[in-house]
């Protein structure tokens, strides 16, 4: 059974920083496009980060580029979301997602309503 464990997310103040994890059962993470996207309450899913299976090259999300680091620990089968300089408007459930095949990482952050591994997401909540 495929399975993705997200964990990492708490309560930060603004200007804090945190690192999301996402781990893998079932499977290796290492030959799948994975992806991080968030859901603030009363909106729509949205891709924040997302790293190809094949050369690595990573997509980010305007509102999170150089505060937000994709990486992959093939090790750990982990894929990771370091985020920096935290803001209120970052709140939400952030979710991380895999496929197979030959994903852009623009691609696969987009087209999320494809995507069928999910994990349970983790809650990141900026506050003073």
């Amino acid at each position: 059974q495929l399975q993705l464990v997200e964990s990492g997310g708490g309560l930060v103040q603004p200007g804090g920083s945190l690192r999301l994890s996402c781990a893998a059962s079932g499977f290796t993470l290492e030959y799948y496009a994975v992806g991080w996207f968030r859901q603030a309450p009363g909106k729509e899913r949205e891709g924040v980060s997302c790293i190809t299976s094949t050369d690595g090259s990573t997509y980010y999300a305007d509102s999170v580029k150089g505060r937000f680091t994709i990486s992959r620990d093939n090790a750990k089968n982990t894929v990771s979301l370091q985020v920096n300089s935290l803001k209120f408007e970052d709140t939400a459930v952030y979710y991380c997602a895999a496929e197979r095949g030959p994903w852009s990482a623009q691609a696969l952050c987009v087209h999320l309503r494809y995507l069928e591994v999910w994990g349970q997401g983790t809650m990141v909540n900026v506050s003073s």
